[in-house]
């Protein structure tokens, strides 16, 4: 075997902490563990009949071989529409590029944009995948913290604080992972007006666009046209659909930019698989009320899980208006035994058999983050051994 050292690059990209602990408590539960995981980021709901069907259909059929690799014309129709139909955004297809899941997307945008020591500005905690793919595309990360006194709301002030001659996109996460925090029109206006002023580039992550809770989700692009020809607006059927297994993600973008991420796709991955596509354009179609009772159930599930932790004193808990986390405030039990957030996971999984996620994990140290995408019943006893299990801690 050749001792000759890795590439510089390979240290950037780390393990995923959230995929690592679901593997770990996937293993005890393998072991005959009862393990109560909040740690995973997908809805447990299965993948709807329809969309199922469409794709078996396709096999069936022999759509098994390449298509373009921005994904075949019907679907980018489909998100074409989709866009105007849900976000007020007027797309013609050849801007939308279907990619292997909106994690893929993000990293095209970077990608593409990006040239060596550019620095892109994220609003912490943030899906730590952001900051590992920004320094993978020579960027650097530039962070902005947010505060749960704010709702995880970036401050203007801050932001503006945070541009310097380098600065060459901001990276917007809302509704957000890992806090379901989500941007008033006015924030976006806000930080639109910078990114016109500072020729910036905004990448707008909005997967979980229609797990929202509180008023309605707002498109950055959707603004005005100055800045929607400077957003690459980026979604996907995972979240929305619970399709995380398939990767299928799209972005929608200035056509130059479209056509950088088709090129560069070419030489990556070609095209996302080729009956997932189809499978895509009947989520796509799928009538509204689907959606909407699976986000009704979180929204129910989001309202048991902030009553049930109520019941534990100390928590620090902001109440999220979208996605399916709460990033929980867990600094009064940190002490001798537990000296971070991660050792409080980690005495949660060991001793409570509950997995969350550390919140460090997303720069917010001192947070745990819980998803509560589980049955009532076991965000009830999950919640209740949490409060058990914090009480060995301080």
């Amino acid at each position: 075997m050749s001792t000759r050292a890795l590439g510089v690059r390979a240290s950037v990209a780390r393990p995923s902490p959230t995929l690592a602990i679901t593997a770990k408590a996937n293993a005890m539960k393998a072991a005959g563990v009862d393990v109560i995981s909040f740690g995973a980021g997908e809805p447990d709901f299965n993948t709807p009949e329809p969309v199922c069907r469409a794709a078996i259909q396709a096999i069936e059929g022999g759509f098994t071989k390449y298509t373009p690799s921005a994904g075949i014309p019907a679907l980018r129709e489909a998100v074409a529409d989709k866009f105007w139909r849900e976000n007020g955004l007027r797309y013609e297809p050849s801007q939308v590029v279907a990619s292997c899941g909106a994690k893929h997307s993000v990293f095209n945008a970077l990608w593409v944009l990006l040239d060596p020591g550019d620095e892109v500005i994220l609003f912490a905690p943030y899906w730590m995948t952001y900051r590992d793919q920004i320094a993978l595309c020579g960027g650097v990360p530039v962070v902005v913290p947010t505060r749960a006194e704010d709702r995880f709301v970036p401050s203007i002030d801050d932001l503006k604080a945070a541009i310097t001659p380098r600065t060459k996109a901001i990276l917007v996460n809302s509704p957000s992972n890992p806090t379901g925090a989500v941007f008033p029109r006015e924030t976006l206006k806000q930080i639109a007006a910078l990114a016109m002023r500072h020729d910036l580039w905004v990448i707008s992550d909005e997967i979980y666009e229609r797990l929202v809770y509180e008023g309605k989700h707002e498109s950055i692009a959707a603004l005005g046209k100055e800045i929607q020809d400077r957003t690459i607006t980026i979604s996907g059927c995972s979240k929305t659909y619970s399709m995380t297994g398939w990767r299928i993600g799209y972005m929608a973008a200035p056509e130059p930019v479209a056509k950088a991420v088709s090129c560069f796709q070419d030489q990556v991955t070609s095209n996302p698989t080729s009956f997932v596509q189809r499978g895509a354009i009947a989520a796509l179609a799928l009538p509204d009320e689907v959606v909407e009772g699976m986000r009704a159930e979180f929204a129910s599930r989001l309202d048991l899980t902030l009553s049930e932790l109520a019941g534990i004193p100390g928590l620090v808990i902001s109440r999220p208006a979208g996605a399916f986390y709460v990033f929980v405030g867990v600094q009064a039990y940190l002490g001798e035994r537990c000296r971070d957030d991660v050792a409080v996971a980690e005495l949660l999984l060991e001793e409570a058999h509950v997995a969350l996620v550390p919140g460090s994990v997303f720069e917010g140290p001192g947070f745990l983050r819980l998803s509560y995408t589980a049955s009532p019943e076991q965000i009830r006893e999950g919640i209740q051994r949490m409060a058990r299990a914090l009480q060995r801690c301080s």
